[in-house]
């Protein structure tokens, strides 16, 4: 299939999950306000799952959904979410350890951007053809917000 016709891929680093169960304003809200649009995929694999599930415990006391149900919100990105296999490794690529798991997921879903607040975090993410926004200019990008 013609890759601009395929809709766009996106891995969802932990910082923007935490950031949009931190407050219901800004980008971070508004891209998981918007992923049931259709106009772009989710990418999701066990390690960033499981990451996602014990930061959020981390910072419950923090967020403005109840605890529990932040379960609720985990399982339904894990039912909505493109999971694809994860066969190789080149660790380490980047300076984390973490942030090279999402790497490699967004390599073997062949996404398109990694949204993220730590944009300097993924140097080097371009060699593999995927772009890394912040959700405010992955947003922009999508039509959502204007600049």
């Amino acid at each position: 299939m013609n890759k601009s016709l395929e809709k766009t891929k996106i891995v969802i680093d932990t910082c923007v999950l935490v950031s949009a169960l931190r407050s219901k304003r800004g980008a971070s809200f508004l891209l998981l306000r918007h992923i049931d649009s259709g106009e772009f995929d989710i990418l999701l694999s066990t390690a960033l799952l499981l990451e996602y599930e014990e930061v959020a415990r981390k910072t419950a006391a923090d967020l403005w959904i109840e605890p529990d149900k932040v379960e609720d919100v985990l399982s339904y990105l894990c039912g909505i979410s493109v999971k694809p296999g994860i066969f190789f490794s080149w660790r380490p690529f980047l300076k984390d350890q973490d942030d090279d798991m999402i790497l490699e997921l967004a390599v073997a879903g062949s996404s398109d951007y990694i949204v993220t607040f730590n944009t300097s975090d993924f140097k080097g993410a371009e060699s593999f053809g995927i772009g890394v926004l912040t959700p405010k200019e992955f947003l922009i990008k999508k039509g959502v917000i204007k600049p």
